[in-house]
């Protein structure tokens, strides 16, 4: 008796540690974490990021959880795929991972790890804007020698600036201020600096910042110069900024969100999957969204990951073979 007994106690806490084991480990597989890494924490493309990250929650009822890293600039996004394995997704324009994928210029690393990127979905274009003090006598480009500017270092926004200010003849002429963009909108308030460049979705939180309480104008392109950046043409509408009541003329540039190959199918999927399924709320909590379509996915310059590519046949998306 008492040996039948022990043989059904044996029984049993086998069982339960068996039980045990696989509640264990369904606990820790129920969850999919995902790392996103954004941008500064002031620009408007770090705003997105937590907004994605939410939305992504909401959409899966919390069985996904995507944490936020601040990151210094779209390069160091790329650069990091070199060392990072799982669910690791990053924000960078496309011309950029056509750079890494090439191994030229700021990739000459070369990494292998480069050829292994894939797109999930396209976010709101990069805005340039040209912020200065409406007290510096600054009304065009030109009339930036000798005035003090700031471009921030490291980031897609201040080499685009650079870049501009050597087309438009002013290399060497304006007294640029070596200081990092998160200190800019301070540094404008407290009149240490005439203006500054910052690349973002508009409305971008740093401009609209700066526009409180100190009056501020927006430099705005002509064609011709628009046409030297080689960027895409856009107009931030008048009113967008307080005190700003003119139609600025300036450059935009595609960004996309990624990921690499170490991610797997059904995470892509569901992933991309949330993020359309929220674009609408996101839309219209945050107008940035809604130029987000279906159609800007051509501009992605990566083939897409097996899961979005998914994701997209099932809704019908016409995919560029590229892509594919």
């Amino acid at each position: 008796m008492n040996h039948s007994r022990s043989r059904r106690n044996l029984v049993r806490g086998l069982l339960l540690a068996a039980l045990s084991s696989l509640l264990v480990v369904t606990a820790a597989s129920a969850g999919t974490r995902v790392t996103y890494k954004s941008a500064k924490s002031t620009s408007s493309y770090y705003q997105m990021a937590v907004q994605i990250a939410e939305a992504v929650k909401r959409a899966t009822g919390g069985d996904m959880i995507v944490t936020v890293e601040e990151s210094q600039g779209s390069v160091q996004n790329v650069k990091e795929v070199a060392n990072r394995s799982g669910n690791y997704v990053f924000t960078t324009p496309p011309v950029l991972i056509r750079l890494a994928q090439a191994g030229k210029k700021m990739f000459k690393d070369a990494s292998p790890r480069y050829q292994e990127i894939r797109s999930l979905f396209v976010i709101p274009s990069l805005t340039m804007h040209l912020v200065v003090r409406a007290d510096a006598g600054i009304d065009r480009f030109a009339d930036l020698a000798g005035k003090r500017f700031l471009i921030g270092k490291g980031s897609f926004g201040a080499r685009e600036a650079a870049k501009y200010l050597k087309l438009f003849g002013l290399e060497g002429k304006v007294d640029l201020v070596d200081v990092e963009l998160n200190a800019a909108v301070a540094a404008l308030k407290n009149g240490q600096i005439d203006g500054f460049a910052t690349a973002g979705s508009y409305p971008a939180p740093n401009v609209i910042e700066a526009a409180a309480g100190t009056p501020i104008r927006l430099l705005s392109m002509t064609d011709e110069q628009v046409k030297k950046t080689g960027r895409t043409r856009l107009v931030i509408p008048a009113g967008t900024y307080p005190g700003v009541d003119y139609d600025v003329v300036t450059t935009s540039l595609p960004v996309g969100a990624y990921t690499t190959t170490a991610m797997d199918d059904d995470t892509a999927y569901r992933l991309t999957r949330a993020f359309w399924e929220q674009k609408q709320a996101l839309g219209e909590a945050n107008p940035w969204w809604n130029a987000v379509t279906f159609e800007e996915l051509k501009t992605l310059g990566a083939k897409l990951h097996p899961g979005a590519l998914r994701y997209y046949r099932e809704r019908g998306v016409k995919i560029p073979e590229s892509l594919q």
